[in-house]
């Protein structure tokens, strides 16, 4: 059985898996540059994921009116799909390669959803989620986007998955507004 040189093993990981790193002329290592824009597009959609997580467990909180009851179990269905969801985003960016931010400060800086402070009424608390749903549903077409340019089906189908999550959870929200 012919032994691969170090360099054909090289070449064969960045062709099967699209996040590893390719060694340079000098040597060093780093992402192509579709992939790296996979890993961008990752991270943002982490850090507005993570930021309407915290935004609507905020919310179930601090819901009060006629539909409490209605809103509460609503926000507690969708911020725990968004618990799952920023472990197994982060997750596939683990899987590149890359380090995965881990801050409040990290995330702030790429977020397009912004936390709120205060106490909000029960529709606007509707209506920012509403707004947030979709921020994060063009968030996931991006990484659709990138993640076909470097042919990254797995963070293509997270991405699939994660869109059409957040379409029915805007469809959900709009339903309360009517």
């Amino acid at each position: 059985m012919p032994v691969k040189s170090s360099q054909a093993v090289k070449s064969h990981q960045a062709v099967t898996r699209p996040g590893k790193q390719e060694a340079n002329a000098n040597g060093a290592t780093a992402a192509t540059a579709a992939t790296a824009a996979t890993i961008t597009a990752l991270t943002a959609l982490l850090a507005d994921s993570y930021t309407l997580y915290l935004k609507t467990q905020n919310f179930h909180w601090n819901v009060t009116g006629p539909m409490f009851t209605t809103l509460h179990t609503l926000f507690e269905v969708q911020y725990t799909d968004l618990a799952l969801a920023v472990d197994e985003i982060a997750e596939r960016v683990r899987a590149l390669d890359a380090p995965v931010p881990g801050s409040f400060t990290e995330f702030a800086a790429v977020a397009t959803v912004r936390e709120s402070v205060g106490p909000v009424p029960a529709r606007t608390m509707i209506e920012m989620l509403v707004a947030d749903q979709a921020s994060i549903a063009r968030a996931a077409r991006a990484v659709i986007s990138a993640a076909e340019q470097s042919t990254d089906a797995a963070s293509a189908d997270l991405a699939t998955r994660r869109l059409q999550q957040h379409e029915k959870n805007a469809w959900m929200l709009r339903s309360h507004l009517e």
